[in-house]
């Protein structure tokens, strides 16, 4: 027995060894082929090398205002594109409102010169940020602002004399008064849209003035417009006039971007849909924002629809532009606002993770009534922009959670959407390919979730939680993500943030709301 004892140990050795060598080599050789992080990943995280598309408006803010924060947040944080307020002059007054009543296409407005203007411009550019206009081409000035000047010093009427324009009574509308009937589209274009004078855009004479100033904007170095009431204003007419900035500017149609407020209403007239001004340029998918406040009110997976299938039977992806809240839409109800506090927060995050669109961020002030102007504006001017502790304005691009996010969605790219979870209410997660990862917590309970993801094993940083990957998550071998989510909270991770590649940074910004992470 002793012989044949130890006959058998050598080899019960050699056999043991050799099944331990090929398991770890096994294991070795699943780690690389499940979990090898993507290409493209960069030893220390740079936001600015990953940008891509995403917007930040920033309402009402002045010129001087806009340069500095391309240099100090859009730009390092990866933001692509600022779109700002009309540039052009306007009636006086502190009201938000009266910057959407031009004057003249001069570029004095109450947020700068001219000269400040095409200086915000190249500032933003070198930063690798581009400028946006929101241009007003439906009307002029409203009837009950009789005569006056404008921002800049020309003269206006309640009768179609605009003087620095070249404007007479002939280039407007007959019809003398209010909309009052959407279901009628020789009404809705035709007439005035609350006292507004409706310029008569089938006019040869207006359609060349229009183009004029696109082309002049454009060749300031203007990246992209927001057209502002196009549905006011007939397809027709929208797509001669963008012929003739392409023209004008030596450019194909589809080089010049064009995002066109369109507010869709299946009880309205089928000419005045958002489907019928496609060919122009993408539409404002309101639509997109109403949804995310029902979800986010109620229950994000739990009712008749998931907010997975938020994009059924939307305009396609490449044709929106969508928003979660702007300012028409929050003042009057019909979308989240800052007040819904962190299911708002949640709301944004939701936008910059879920693949569809052009994600616009809004950075406003806060306000008491609806006709607010910007912080300490006077009826000519709009103060430098303040941010931090105590400061009216909101300004939500340094918010911890929406800088992390603005990262994650660049980082994400073109990424299709993996891994879907929920749990029938209000806690959903996904993927975007092996490079993001996202778990939402609309809940008024912390979530204990246990999901599998595409992610390579490691240690993230939460960048939806702090700014200094001071709260950090870990990835499994087997790519299973357990964690604990906090009520009215997320999890954001992505590959290119890890401890090893996060450097800087504090947890929260000084801009950061006071409910944020409570």
């Amino acid at each position: 027995m002793n012989t044949t004892f130890s006959s058998y140990r050598p080899k019960q050795r050699i056999r043991t060894i050799l099944i331990a060598v090929l398991c770890i080599a096994v294991s070795a050789a699943l780690t690389v082929a499940t979990f090898r992080t993507p290409t493209g990943i960069t030893a220390n995280f740079d936001p600015a090398s990953y940008r891509s598309d995403v917007i930040v408006t920033a309402f009402q803010e002045n010129w001087t205002s806009i340069a500095k924060e391309c240099t100090k947040t859009f730009g390092p944080e990866g933001v692509a594109y600022v779109q700002v307020s009309p540039p052009q002059e306007s009636i006086k007054g502190t009201q938000w409102w009266t910057s959407y009543q031009p004057v003249s296409y001069a570029l004095n407005s109450k947020e700068g010169t001219e000269q400040e203007f095409k200086s915000m411009i190249a500032t933003c550019k070198a930063a690798g940020v581009g400028i946006i206009a929101d241009a007003v081409i439906n009307h002029t000035t409203g009837v009950g602002q009789g005569s006056g000047t404008g921002t800049g010093g020309s003269t206006y009427d309640a009768k179609g004399d605009f003087p620095a324009i070249g404007y007479t009574a002939k280039d407007f509308h007959s019809c003398d008064s209010d909309v009052i009937n959407y279901t009628d589209q020789e009404n809705v274009q035709d007439c005035r849209v609350t006292g507004l004078q409706d310029l008569d855009t089938s006019s040869a004479h207006v359609r060349d003035t229009l183009a004029s100033y696109f082309a002049k904007l454009i060749n300031y170095g203007v990246a992209g417009f927001r057209v502002d009431a196009v549905k006011h204003i007939s397809n027709t007419d929208v797509l001669a006039i963008k012929k003739l900035v392409a023209q004008k500017t030596g450019r194909s149609l589809n080089d010049i971007w064009w995002m066109q407020e369109v507010i869709g209403n299946v009880n309205e007239a089928a000419a005045i849909q958002p489907k019928n001004y496609t060919r122009s340029g993408q539409v404002s998918e309101f639509q997109y924002a109403y949804q995310i406040k029902t979800f986010f009110s109620n229950s994000l997976a739990g009712g008749t629809k998931s907010i997975k299938d938020i994009t059924s039977n939307l305009v396609p992806s490449d044709e929106a532009a969508i928003f979660v809240t702007n300012w028409d839409t929050e003042r009057n109800g019909t979308t989240l606002t800052y007040h819904d506090e962190n299911s708002y927060l949640l709301a944004n995050a939701f936008m910059l993770a879920y693949p569809y669109s052009t994600p616009n961020i809004f950075s406003g002030y806060e306000y008491e009534n609806s006709d607010d102007g910007a912080p300490g504006a006077t009826s000519t001017s709009v103060p430098d922009t303040t941010c931090g502790t105590g400061a009216d304005w909101t300004c939500t691009q340094r918010w911890t959670a929406i800088r992390g996010m603005i990262g994650w969605h660049n980082v994400a790219g073109s990424s299709r959407m993996v891994d879907w979870h929920d749990d029938g209410d209000n806690v959903i997660s996904f993927g975007r390919g092996n490079r993001a990862y996202i778990v939402i917590n609309n809940g008024e309970n912390d979530a204990a979730v246990s999901y599998t993801t595409s992610m390579p094993a490691g240690e993230y940083c939460n960048v939806y939680a702090s700014g200094d990957c001071s709260s950090t998550v870990h990835i499994g071998i087997d790519g299973k993500l357990n964690a604990t989510v906090p009520a009215g909270s997320a999890i954001a991770i992505h590959v290119a943030a890890t401890p090893s590649t996060w450097h800087g940074g504090s947890a929260r910004d000084a801009s950061d709301p006071d409910w944020y992470g409570n």
